[in-house]
């Protein structure tokens, strides 16, 4: 037996229910991995409330760092107390968690379990978006926003690493602090914030957007792109972009929008090791600071969600098994 995480209906974070159940057993090919850091994600409050279709009774968690236990049948490079983590894992608000082992992200040596759990999400995520979707060169200029946030302090960071000019939008005189620490170079609030971008741009406006808010922040990221610009939106925070009309793109300069998803940027494990390891490298060698921003018992799931979709967190939030 285990402690898991578990709603049996959708609704507010009351639903997150300490239980236990039983401990999974690793099938062929995966790795039964005891937890010690959950990296909680915004998905999962979609999921919880039933807006994303999952099945119920339900263990949230796709994210994880911890031990190796267990080896299933067919594993290969892998042994029995391994240290990896995962973005792709199974129901990993619990004690214990299965992971495909051709999913499974080494931890290097120097990098410790809570960084590693806060990491292969939001960090692969920063880094598909600018090795991959839009490859920045120097002396682009990009706008990111929710610069405080769990992907927004790594896409600064590893932007300015690439000799690329940063903006970024805040809510917080906090954040903004935060921000700046990261390396921005111009700080923003949200008000009339594509009229500040042409003005810090000369009216060229920025090369890429990159937007995980959504809705409240799309208009005026169109508004901020240079001529053939690209608009990646990457999440929807402030909730899903309506319907549009693609001839906004080329009234706005013949603009480019795409909506990349990590899972797709993960096709085969030496993608997933390309990216993890870069991520987990720069973690080690001190060149990516990693902000863990608050930290739950993982009896205190609950209240985990509450923090986060009242943005009241920085960083990234992470759960921690009373077991461990």
């Amino acid at each position: 037996m285990m402690k898991a995480i578990v709603a049996t209906e959708p609704g507010g974070p009351e639903v997150l229910v300490l239980d236990e159940v039983e401990r999974p057993q690793p099938g062929p090919g995966q790795l039964l991995v005891k937890i010690a850091a959950t990296g909680i994600n915004f998905i999962e409050t979609y999921q919880r409330q039933g807006i994303y279709n999952v099945p119920f009774p339900f263990t949230p968690g796709d994210e994880a760092s911890g031990t190796i236990e267990e080896v299933g049948e067919g594993v290969e490079g892998y042994g029995v107390g391994d240290r990896v983590a995962t973005a792709e894992g199974r129901r990993t608000y619990a004690e214990y968690m299965l992971v495909d082992a051709d999913k499974a992200l080494p931890v290097p040596d120097g990098l410790d379990l809570e960084t590693a759990a806060a990491l292969p999400l939001q960090g692969m995520t920063a880094h598909y978006l600018i090795n991959s979707t839009f490859r920045v060169e120097p002396g682009q200029t990009a706008l990111v926003h929710a610069g405080a946030g769990g992907v927004g302090l790594l896409l600064i960071q590893l932007l300015k690493a690439k000799g690329a000019r940063v903006l970024t939008t805040v809510s917080t005189d906090e954040k903004a602090q935060l921000a700046s620490g990261a390396g921005a170079d111009h700080v923003l609030n949200y008000s009339q914030f594509s009229e500040h971008v042409q003005e810090l741009t000369g009216g060229a406006g920025v090369d890429v957007v990159y937007d995980g808010v959504g809705r409240d922040t799309f208009d005026g990221s169109l508004a901020s792109l240079r001529p053939r610009g690209y608009l990646v939106l990457f999440g929807a925070a402030s909730g899903p972009v309506p319907p549009v009309d693609p001839q906004r793109l080329n009234v706005g300069g013949s603009l480019f929008l795409t909506r990349p998803t990590l899972k797709h940027h993960l096709l085969n494990p030496q993608e997933r090791l390309w990216r993890s390891s870069e991520v987990f490298g720069a973690a080690v060698d001190g060149s990516l600071s990693v902000r863990i921003g608050a930290t739950f018992p993982l009896s205190e799931a609950a209240d985990a969600h509450r923090a986060l979709e009242g943005r009241a967190t920085t960083g990234k939030v992470l759960l921690i098994p009373s077991s461990r």
